[in-house]
């Protein structure tokens, strides 16, 4: 099942984790500390399991001596946490670097790129501290032209990342790319990041529940909270085993948060899917006619752009936006689809086939920028939502922010740290959605 956060009044409860390559090689399940069973009271509820809530609970139970509820409908990592692509880069949204100072200037741009960093760094603090097996790959990202009007971009990009933020970034023609990381199709220069990494996200979500019940966080699966309403100064939390009583939320559902929850989710987030296949493993023959010796993340330069990696038993997995909505028959023939995409990127690797494929709901905002701050007219209520597709650092780093804010009162940068803006005629987001889609394939497939 594919839940639709537009359609359906919760996500379920107690759900089992969507089947995927990361289910299937995750190991066993750590234990949670059961549902909501009676009412109770909490200074700190966190509504969702992933890495935002999970991220704002262990660093408020270990740097403030909060006790956190975590209230998670399904099981921890249940939505795009353990469902992800796997990618950690230094990325805030969808924007474009040249966007950044476009829009703000050079000086807050910096600033911004200053904090795309710092979250990667919060990834790998949470994986150190922990001691998180969570296969961990060599760094590097490379983003790759898919066509030769796609270099002056990527040029673009590259004198922005060392000119203005002073950052080491490379710049490889296509025999660069064929010589030190794989041969192929649709890659005629790319721009490569030295701090991006890739890592096992479900491992990662399951590590960070360790981390933050052994902090003192307590964590309740299958607890959905299905109603919020306000008792004074209270909020009061509705599961199906209880009310759950708290001075202060945290919303952290991102994608998957029903819009009736809160007014501060209404027609403000697009829930987008975004499907991921996952190949039989290569044979030598095929890895070797591919050249295949990267361990970086890769992912193109179209507006609907494929995100792929050779994984460490030499399985191929690709991603993309997915189609508009989940009905079974349309992801069949996605998944066709993204096989496809594979095959046309690496030749030689025409036989190859899919084994696992799955899919989950990513959060764009109208402004393509994550948010981290409170409701209007209610600062007891905070949120970080709209990762636009790069979840991974941004996430867990958005729950790192939101603990040093409610345990310490420590300021948000004031680029994330704006209302969530409201996405205009929300009703017919989905009409939209499938304009714009076919615009950017339009444009994607130019010559």
């Amino acid at each position: 099942m594919i839940y639709d956060p537009l359609k359906a009044p919760h996500p379920g409860q107690g759900l089992a984790h969507e089947e995927s390559y990361w289910t299937a090689t995750a190991g066993a399940e750590p234990g949670d500390d059961g549902p909501v069973a009676g009412d109770r009271d909490a200074d700190i509820a966190i509504i969702g399991g992933g890495y935002t809530g999970l991220s704002c609970a262990y660093h408020l139970a270990r740097n403030f001596g909060a006790r956190p509820v975590v209230l998670e409908a399904n099981r921890c990592g249940w939505g795009c946490s353990g469902r992800n692509g796997s990618f950690a880069r230094p990325a805030l949204g969808r924007l474009k670097y040249t966007d950044w100072i476009e829009k703000w200037g050079r000086a807050r741009a910096r600033t911004l790129f200053a904090e795309s960093l710092e979250a990667l760094g919060t990834v790998r603090s949470l994986i150190r501290d922990g001691a998180i097996a969570c296969d961990v790959q060599p760094d590097g990202s490379l983003k790759i032209a898919h066509r030769p009007g796609a270099v002056a971009a990527l040029e673009r990009d590259h004198r922005v990342l060392v000119e203005t933020f002073g950052y080491p970034a490379e710049l490889l023609d296509g025999g660069g790319l064929e010589a030190r990381h794989f041969k192929g199709e649709e890659a005629f220069a790319a721009l490569r990041l030295p701090d991006s990494f890739a890592l096992h996200p479900l491992k990662l979500v399951r590590g960070l529940l360790e981390m933050a019940r052994a902090a003192d966080a307590v964590v309740h699966g299958g607890s959905p909270v299905t109603a919020w309403r306000k008792d004074g100064v209270r909020h009061v939390l509705k599961t199906p085993g209880g009310e759950v009583r708290a001075g202060t939320v945290v919303l952290a559902t991102n994608g998957y948060g029903p819009e009736h929850l809160h007014p501060v989710l209404r027609s403000r987030l697009l829930p987008v899917l975004s499907n991921i296949v996952v190949t039989r493993p290569m044979t030598s023959e095929e890895k070797g006619a591919c050249n295949l010796v990267t361990t970086d993340v890769m992912f193109d330069t179209r507006r609907m752009l494929n995100y792929y990696r050779r994984l460490p038993d030499d399985r191929m997995l690709l991603g993309n936006r997915g189609p508009i909505t989940a009905d079974p028959a349309i992801l069949a023939a996605h998944r066709d689809v993204l096989l496809a995409n594979l095959k046309r990127k690496f030749p030689p690797l025409k036989n190859i086939t899919a084994d696992y494929f799955w899919g989950g709901w990513v959060a764009v905002t109208r402004d393509l920028m994550p948010h981290v701050h409170h409701a209007e007219g209610d600062p007891s209520v905070h949120y970080a939502l709209g990762y636009c597709g790069s979840g991974v650092a941004a996430g867990l780093h958005a729950g790192r922010r939101l603990a040093e804010r409610i345990g310490g009162g420590a300021e948000v940068i004031p680029l994330l740290d704006r209302p969530l803006p409201r996405i205009p005629f929300g009703a017919f987001r989905r009409f939209a959605q499938r304009m714009i889609f076919q615009w950017y394939g339009y444009l994607d497939d130019r010559p």
